[in-house]
């Protein structure tokens, strides 16, 4: 069982590494036909630290960088409605043109039936992206102000040929201050087609897991960043085959020893409106396994894993046990893929109820 600090010595339950766009979201109609979007704020890292705070009251803030202009302070109050503590942006002088530093902007439309969810960013040479080693004072975080679980990603590490060293960096400063680390792959081909594609990615992923502590990803995630197969499963997971995904992670883990927790989602994708949904994780030597939920209806699939990861990791720090987290984990993620936006809106008693096995009867 993963040894947290007690909450009384840190300033702050969890902390987050990573990118925060403005989601620009065109509701029932397509992007390009599009006259009028719906915004809001969304990043695979910050999604975490945002449904821990949100849905789970616990403190968190994020580590990130905006260009300062109306469109960085804008994601800022996004922010700051999510409850997310905002201390540790880094604000870079805006040229008035976007020619050194931008706001990343992520454009997505949801799906249906036969069509897939889509999303088409726009984050080149973001502040976030241009982030190098030695950027941030992360011995005053991890040993001034503390904090009991770090959590970054893949989406970090691909911005650029820095964000990689700042991860590391991060991670290595967080394990000598005793936090736990935890790591989702979220490995996104777009993001790593211009700087080496799936080689790069591995290479890069390789060399961060050897500081992660819990480490989370789906199948493709495992397979493209850490070179682990799933065997025996077909390439649309029309059957989801939980013994070939616990080979893969028992030799996820025989490979990385450091790995304390192992966690994946486990995702058959029938329609854009309805997949099968659930999720293994492995902890001290035993697999747990959440309630499988077949035809499960999606609304916007966008964030569930990063729900999953804020669900486990609440887990985590509370029960501790492994059965416990991947529920919440599996619950919380598929309560957030029922509403609109990256952020979960679900509430920490409606995880409960559909952990334990609640129905979608009307409330009153």
């Amino acid at each position: 069982m993963l040894q947290y600090k007690s909450a009384e010595e840190c300033m702050f339950d969890m902390i987050s590494l990573g990118e925060i766009m403005l989601r620009l979201d065109p509701a029932d109609n397509r992007i390009h036909t599009a006259r009028t979007f719906n915004v809001w704020e969304g990043g695979g890292e910050y999604n975490v630290a945002r449904g821990l705070r949100r849905c789970f009251g616990l403190r968190t803030a994020a580590v990130t960088a905006f260009a300062d202009n109306p469109v960085g302070h804008l994601v800022e109050d996004f922010m700051l409605q999510g409850g997310v503590d905002t201390r540790f942006i880094k604000w870079v002088p805006y040229d008035g043109v976007g020619k050194t530093v931008r706001n990343g902007l992520n454009f997505v439309e949801r799906g249906f039936g036969c069509r897939g969810a889509k999303s088409c960013s726009d984050r080149g040479n973001t502040a976030v992206s241009q982030l190098k080693a030695g950027d941030i004072d992360w011995d005053f975080i991890f040993g001034k102000c503390g904090v009991r679980h770090f959590h970054t990603g893949g989406i970090f590490a691909a911005l650029s040929d820095t964000t990689p060293d700042v991860a590391i960096e991060a991670l290595k400063a967080a394990k000598k201050y005793g936090t736990i680390t935890s790591y989702d792959l979220n490995y996104r081909p777009s993001l790593w087609k211009s700087i080496g594609g799936v080689e790069r990615a591995r290479k890069v992923n390789r060399e961060i897991a050897k500081y992660v502590d819990v480490m989370i990803g789906n199948e493709e995630d495992f397979t493209a960043c850490l070179g682990l197969e799933v065997k025996g499963v077909d390439a649309n997971l029309s059957k989801l085959d939980t013994a070939s995904f616990r080979a893969m992670i028992e030799e996820a883990v025989k490979n990385y020893p450091n790995f304390k927790v192992v966690a994946t989602t486990l995702r058959a994708v029938k329609s854009a409106s309805i997949n099968d949904w659930g999720s293994i994780a492995w902890q001290d030597g035993a697999f747990a396994e959440a309630i499988h939920r077949p035809n499960l209806e999606i609304f916007d699939r966008v964030g569930g894993g990063d729900s999953f990861a804020s669900g486990l990791i609440y887990g985590l720090m509370t029960d501790g046990s492994t059965e416990f987290a991947v529920n919440c984990g599996a619950a919380h993620g598929a309560l957030a893929m029922t509403t609109p936006g990256d952020t979960s809106m679900a509430l920490k008693e409606e995880v409960f109820k559909m952990m334990k096995g609640g129905s979608a009867r009307v409330d009153r």
